[in-house]
């Protein structure tokens, strides 16, 4: 672990770090389908059987492939996200921020909390540059092909993932220590280090998880509209920007403002727990004597 404090950068990925939802670029396409019928179906089996949307659109994927005689493997939905379309400098983002951090004083991690598919952001440029991704995945049978959802992350459930981030318990099949009771100074990322990222309504949770806890949560958009307002006026988030990560913008700079104010509380607080060891120990010093 290392000795720096640790800030933590949490990203949805669909409409936040890419253009719109990942299946759009190429999954649906292969199918012959428009993105506004697939959708739509996806949409009429969650409302019909009362599922979870997230385990609806999953489903959806692997019976319209199987139904169209296309199968359905790891590799091809990794392969598919080589042609995400990622916002204006978000390439760029992620070494020049934790470049930045390290100029402050700290680390600074990457992590993405999404309800897409963990495949296709494997196969984005991107993908290296995080910590952890945490999204849907499917299992695969002994011939490759997907037939169940492994991981199903909603919008709910997310939650789950920043509590994880705030153990240090990043393996999803680990739910002991994740459970466990664990003291506030012994977590690897104080609430109070963390931002979160996202688009919309979807996010939420997550926003509100860090107005609570001390940390922040910014909502980017590609075109202004009352809902992104809303969330400002309402106070479910702290800033909301267009999604454009390129150097200089107003996202780039307050994220940098919030790093530079977590470094600074993280050095007070160091030297808080200093002054503190510093006079117990004195004092123990002289009870001795």
């Amino acid at each position: 672990m290392s000795e720096l404090p640790i800030v933590a950068l949490m990203y949805d990925f669909d409409r936040t770090l890419c253009t719109k939802d990942m299946q759009d670029y190429s999954f649906i396409p292969s199918l012959g389908m428009t993105e506004s019928e697939f959708w739509e179906t996806t949409n009429t089996l969650w409302k019909s059987e009362h599922m979870d949307s997230v385990l609806a659109y999953m489903y959806s994927m692997v019976k319209l492939s199987r139904d169209k005689g296309i199968p359905l493997r790891r590799e091809t939905l990794v392969e598919m996200g080589r042609n995400v379309e990622l916002f204006n400098g978000v390439a760029q983002w992620f070494d020049r921020m934790t470049a930045f951090a390290l100029e402050q004083g700290v680390q600074l991690e990457h992590y993405v909390i999404s309800s897409g598919m963990k495949e296709i952001i494997e196969g984005t440029p991107i993908s290296r540059c995080f910590k952890s991704i945490f999204a849907c995945e499917f299992l695969y049978d002994e011939n490759g092909g997907a037939v169940w959802a492994k991981t199903d992350v909603n919008y709910t459930n997310k939650t789950q993932f920043v509590y994880r981030i705030n153990k240090g318990v990043l393996d999803v099949s680990n739910d002991l220590d994740l459970n466990r009771s664990m003291p506030d100074d012994s977590k690897r990322v104080p609430f109070t280090n963390m931002i979160y990222i996202g688009d919309g309504l979807s996010d939420v949770p997550c926003m509100k998880m860090m107005k609570a806890y001390g940390g922040y949560s910014i909502a980017v958009y590609q075109k202004r509209d009352s809902k992104v307002e809303e969330l400002l006026k309402k106070d479910r988030v702290d800033f909301i920007f267009p999604a454009d990560y390129s150097e200089g913008t107003d996202l780039d700079l307050t994220v940098k403002n919030i790093i530079k104010k977590m470094a600074i509380s993280d050095v007070l607080t160091a030297e808080n727990m200093r002054q503190h060891l510093l006079i117990n120990s004195e004092f123990g010093i002289r009870n001795s004597e």
